[in-house]
């Protein structure tokens, strides 16, 4: 069974490798500090973490507090905690000296998660509940401008986004709030291209590569990556299904533009078009 895992990373990591001199030309990059903003640090087991929201990102934050000694389990860790309360160092918080001193010589691993599955999971996240920051800072401003009458009301709270609107103003290239870590590029948060990742792994297989992960860093035997979904956990897992769901709101030229949109994570990443 390892052995089939240490060959599917040694394949993951020859495809983005590919991927990158194939498109990138930036292997001589210096990497700064912006890079490495999205990587979190932790000492002990010397791993380096490039969080990709909606691929299993809190929890990995859990374990990675647990192979740090700041909890004993993972269960007993809210959410609130894993996200606000900064008890992971983030690896642009260290000087020049300590960023390349861990790139060299601690285990780098990133998450990924199928594009538009991970698009469709922030949208439900973010703009289907009540949220005090995304309905005012990214609804209002999308409603004004793709609602066509739009009412005072939804104007005032930026509450109720549709899936279409969501997706028009991700494609507009003069979008009237920037982009968001939710759904920008795995490429653009942790760039792969100018940073070595030691391991791949998959939303698709989380269970399956999370442990495999932990036995190649010698994690602790009883510690395993925890199976609770975080948030609206009444609520199912963003699937494929309901992913086709949402696509199929929107015209053939939209869907292709998103696909285009995120075209470089489909390639590195090997997910197939949809």
């Amino acid at each position: 069974k390892w052995r089939s895992l240490y060959e599917i990373q040694g394949e993951r990591k020859r495809i983005m490798r590919e991927t990158c001199s194939k498109y990138k030309s930036n292997s001589r990059r210096i990497i700064t500090p912006y890079h490495v903003s999205r990587i979190f640090v932790e000492d002990k087991y010397r791993v380096l973490y490039c969080e990709v929201p909606k691929a299993g990102c809190s929890n990995w934050k859990r374990v990675l507090m647990v192979l740090n000694g700041l909890a004993s389990s993972t269960k007993d860790i809210q959410h609130n905690t894993v996200h606000y309360g900064n008890y992971l160092k983030r690896l642009d918080g260290f000087d020049h000296k300590g960023i390349y001193h861990r790139l060299s010589t601690y285990t780098k691993m990133l998450f990924i998660r199928e594009p538009f599955e991970k698009l469709v999971s922030a949208f439900r996240d973010k703009f289907e509940h009540p949220n005090n920051y995304y309905h005012p800072v990214f609804g209002k401003a999308i409603i004004a401008r793709y609602r066509v009458n739009a009412t005072k009301e939804a104007l005032r709270t930026g509450s109720g986004v549709k899936f279409k609107e969501f997706i028009q103003y991700l494609l507009d290239v003069h979008r009237p709030v920037g982009m968001d870590i939710h759904w920008d590029h795995v490429n653009r948060l942790c760039s792969p291209c100018l940073i070595d990742y030691d391991f791949v792994g998959k939303f698709e297989s989380m269970e399956e590569d999370a442990n495999f992960f932990l036995h190649l860093i010698g994690a602790p035997q009883n510690l395993t990556f925890p199976k609770f979904k975080d948030r609206h956990s009444d609520e199912e897992r963003t699937t494929t299904k309901i992913t086709q769901q949402y696509f199929a709101q929107l015209s053939p030229s939209q869907r292709q533009q998103s696909y285009d949109f995120y075209y470089m994570d489909y390639l590195m990443f090997n997910y197939s078009k949809p």
